[in-house]
């Protein structure tokens, strides 16, 4: 399987990227069998997340699901946030092939992460 235009894309120009100074709260997770670490920052409005940055190591992939699942974050309410599955993020940028599936884990798992406090 062959990654998408907007996989593609997503890891090619990247959305979110960066840090959040002051943030409600950070996490981060790594994997350690291929090595790709995701970190991420949240600014939280009441029941609401208001920003979101990120910054990842790892092949495009990472990068890419990194990018969408801290775009897809902004503006979301945080029992909605919670929710969010590898499968919804993987099929969100037109499949992954099984060998990077671990990729929308890591942003997922960075997700439930970052708002277990809220």
């Amino acid at each position: 399987m062959a990654y998408s235009e907007k996989l593609l894309d997503y890891f090619q120009n990247p959305r979110c990227v960066g840090e959040i100074p002051g943030a409600d709260a950070v996490a981060e997770v790594s994997n350690p069998i291929c090595g790709d670490v995701m970190k991420l920052w949240v600014k939280i409005d009441g029941r609401h997340i208001r920003d979101a940055k990120f910054k990842a190591q790892g092949c495009s992939a990472a990068i890419a699901t990194s990018s969408y699942a801290t775009e897809m974050l902004v503006g979301m309410e945080i029992d909605r946030a919670r929710l969010i599955t590898k499968e919804e993020i993987a099929d969100a940028l037109g499949g992954l092939p099984a060998s990077k599936i671990h990729c929308s884990v890591l942003a997922s798992d960075a997700i439930k992460q970052v708002l277990r406090e809220f």
